[in-house]
């Protein structure tokens, strides 16, 4: 079976750092390029960092810069979660990859321009480079196969006590993507909190004794310090990962496909997804949403990935 074509859209990030692995070493998965946007840190911040991802694990693609701030301007860093370089806990190499001259919009269109297939798009920042994206390039949805993004919930939030950061960061931008009629899968915090980084991780990284195991393995011990002190979790989530990975196994999450609407002006929930799973507003399902995890299949593609390094 021929590789499918991505594209991904990231805030790196100590778990959108995996994603970036994931994407780029799976064979099932034909990464075609990365782009930023601002989240975990600013956008000079995680373009950097993608750069010296890229460059640590070997990864040879385009990467552009995108959107630093949200379609209404807000911005805020992470810190309290990724430190203050949004990727602290190890020593990181100087980059080698080179930065696009396009902005990530115009990258993520000559990219879905020049394929001779179908694109799917995997988001695990904020939506605003997507959202813009379809907006200024309508004409590009019908070469689009799928857009997955990690972002959400069916229950409870990580910035506020019901939105996600994610779609928190730029509620309007989800609303775009939510309501474009494409097809959509969500990885919100239901599922990724289920990807956790537990001892047994640990072995099996340290186990690898490669350059890129021991300074993954310092980027998830900081990842897990803060978790912990944050949300009380010793064992932190790696939650942007499961958004690449469902792409090379369909087996890997269990969907449903509902309604998902995103609140937009609620004083307490603004930044919120309203996950209908039993259909009582009596709206048209817009969304796979992703509620259960096969977390040995998970941590099975993961690790080979970052063997294959």
């Amino acid at each position: 079976m021929d590789a499918l074509p991505i594209i991904l859209d990231c805030d790196p990030g100590h778990d959108d750092a995996l994603a970036m692995i994931l994407a780029a070493k799976n064979p099932a998965l034909k990464l075609l390029g990365i782009t930023t946007v601002s989240g975990n840190g600013g956008i000079s911040k995680v373009t950097l960092n993608a750069r010296r991802i890229a460059t640590l694990a070997n990864i040879d693609v385009p990467i552009a810069e995108g959107a630093g701030k949200s379609i209404l301007g807000a911005f805020e860093e992470a810190n309290d979660i990724h430190g203050e370089s949004a990727l602290d806990g190890a020593e990181l190499p100087e980059p080698k990859i080179e930065l696009s001259l396009l902005h990530a919009v115009d990258l993520i269109a000559k990219l879905i321009r020049e394929s001779d297939k179908s694109v799917t798009l995997i988001a695990t920042g904020p939506l605003t480079n997507i959202a813009l994206f379809l907006k200024m390039h309508p004409g590009l949805k019908p070469k689009i196969s799928e857009i997955v993004f990690m972002g959400g919930s069916a229950s409870r939030g990580n910035r506020t006590p019901y939105a996600e950061f994610n779609i928190w960061m730029d509620p309007e931008a989800a609303e775009v993507v939510l309501q474009s009629g494409l097809p959509l899968t969500m990885c919100g915090l239901d599922v990724t909190h289920q990807a956790l980084v537990t001892p047994d991780i640990f072995n099996e990284l340290d186990k690898m004794n490669s350059k890129l195991s021991k300074i993954i393995i310092g980027l998830l011990k900081f990842f897990a310090k803060t978790y912990d002190e944050v949300f009380e979790m010793p064992d932190p989530p790696l939650h942007d990962p499961v958004a690449v990975a469902l792409l090379i196994d369909r087996t890997v999450v269990k969907t449903r496909m509902v309604n998902v609407e995103v609140e937009l002006s609620g004083t307490l929930t603004r930044g919120a997804t309203v996950v209908d799973l039993h259909n009582r507003l009596g709206r048209s399902a817009n969304c796979n949403v992703a509620l259960e995890l096969d977390r040995s299949k998970f941590w099975n593609l993961m690790l080979t990935a970052i063997r294959s390094c």
